[in-house]
């Protein structure tokens, strides 16, 4: 018969201390974070000059620069990208921060903005009017450039959390 310092050892009950919980992202994980936001980022403000200052004169008037398309087929190949690396997030990183208090409000923050990002991008592909379109993309844009500002204040607070 086993001593009652020694329970039976289960699944359910193991003997070994339980894993320091870590919430920095592995190196790989935050070099791809870091690489598509700054792609996602360059891309946006590569559109914004091309599309405001970059006009091309054509037969009848100003016409598309074309690096406008590619610009775009860029950032939206970017945006399906990040769309996998936060959703890669939700368990590890976010779940595991949330619960234990950490850095809570430039991460809801940073959720808060990507999904705002999220969906004013869905809108101007799929629901904006000729009409409406033009204050769909300005809004679209004044949050894209917020994110790498919120991104480094996120990473900032972070670490200086963990020291």
């Amino acid at each position: 018969m086993r001593s009652p310092k020694h329970p039976k050892q289960s699944l359910h009950h193991p003997r070994v201390r339980p894993p320091i919980i870590r919430f920095r992202l592995e190196r790989w994980h935050r070099f791809s974070l870091y690489g598509i936001s700054g792609l996602l980022t360059a891309s946006g403000i590569l559109w914004l000059i091309v599309h405001f200052f970059l006009r091309v004169a054509g037969e009848f008037g100003e016409t598309v620069n074309p690096v406008e398309p590619w610009s775009m087929k860029l950032h939206g190949a970017a945006a399906m990208a990040m769309l996998f690396f936060v959703g890669s997030l939700l368990i590890t990183h976010i779940r595991r921060a949330h619960l234990a208090r950490r850095n809570r409000y430039s991460g809801w923050s940073m959720a808060a903005l990507s999904a705002l990002l999220t969906i004013s991008g869905y809108a101007l592909y799929y629901i904006a009017s000729e009409s409406s379109r033009p204050l769909w993309s300005a809004g679209h844009w004044i949050l894209g450039l917020l994110f790498p500002l919120l991104l480094v204040l996120h990473i900032f607070l972070g670490r200086r959390a963990a020291r």
